[in-house]
């Protein structure tokens, strides 16, 4: 298994085809098997890099609170494309992968070719904040003592349940990785990087001089998701908006093939300068 060491911490990553580097950034309630359609397809054309982030075997799962930030998220992707000698990648991340991979983009901004935030923004909407705050803290609560309970739970939620509707088969795969998540390392990431992590809104400025050609991607479901879809569209300066009909959270599952049409496009146009 290759990992890398990034600050101590070891990372699981697999890389694959050859050519301009594109590098995926997971959920919260997945790993790199999430994006194995999109790796399957897009490594036809691209070298195709996907990790664990920590505290999601076989990458390590440090004890520490302090171990698990969104600055630290970010760091950990720009260690690993150190370690590969990428200098300049294309970066795609869906929901906690997304705003990793915006975060990225404000801080190491010369290294991203392109980004593409898919399910991006969750926690961002001022009057639901709270809510979403006091939910994320539940969840972690309770994952320590029954993690199938929070699994099943968390699988059926509004915008899960277009995926089980329409493809059972992938959403019960959703759901088994759900059950097989690390409870120290989800209750972890869930404190420590999607409890603390700003609202989007609060980025305003900085997200106005990302210089990046950006694809946001959202599924009409998923609600928490479309205002902060919009508001990224409208404020980075070169963005395209994809929204998906009849889809929930995870596009990329969900979606597969539109999806990969969508963000192959995406890159092409993007390396020939005609985005």
């Amino acid at each position: 298994m290759p990992f890398l060491n990034s600050d101590g911490i070891g990372l699981y990553y697999e890389d694959i085809g050859s050519g301009v580097p594109v590098l995926f950034s997971h959920e919260f309630g997945g790993d790199l098997k999430s994006w194995t359609p999109q790796i399957r397809h897009i490594s036809r054309y691209f070298r195709c890099i996907a990790y664990n982030a920590r505290g999601y075997p076989p990458s390590d799962v440090p004890s520490s609170q302090a171990s698990y930030s969104q600055k630290i998220a970010g760091d950990d992707m720009a260690r690993l494309m150190a370690a590969l000698n990428i200098s300049e990648a294309h970066i795609v991340g869906l929901s906690m992968g997304s705003v990793t991979a915006l975060d990225f983009a404000l801080r190491y901004g010369s290294q991203a070719r392109s980004i593409t935030l898919c399910g991006c923004g969750y926690g961002s909407d001022a009057t639901g904040r709270a809510e979403w705050l006091k939910s994320n803290a539940e969840m972690a609560d309770s994952i320590a003592t029954d993690l199938e309970a929070v699994a099943v739970n968390y699988a059926n939620g509004p915008t899960r349940l277009p995926f089980k509707r329409k493809d059972p088969i992938g959403w019960q795969h959703f759901l088994d990785a759900l059950l097989a998540l690390d409870p120290l390392g989800a209750s972890m990431t869930l404190r420590g990087i999607q409890a603390e992590r700003p609202s989007l809104y609060e980025l305003e400025d900085k997200i106005r001089e990302l210089p990046m050609p950006a694809m946001i991607v959202v599924g009409d479901e998923d609600e928490p998701a479309l205002l902060p879809s919009l508001f990224l569209k409208q404020t980075i300066p070169n963005a395209a908006l994809w929204v998906f009909p009849r889809t929930g959270h995870a596009v990329n599952n969900e979606e597969a093939d539109l999806f990969n049409r969508a963000l192959l496009e995406f890159l092409i146009r993007v390396d020939k300068g005609r985005f």
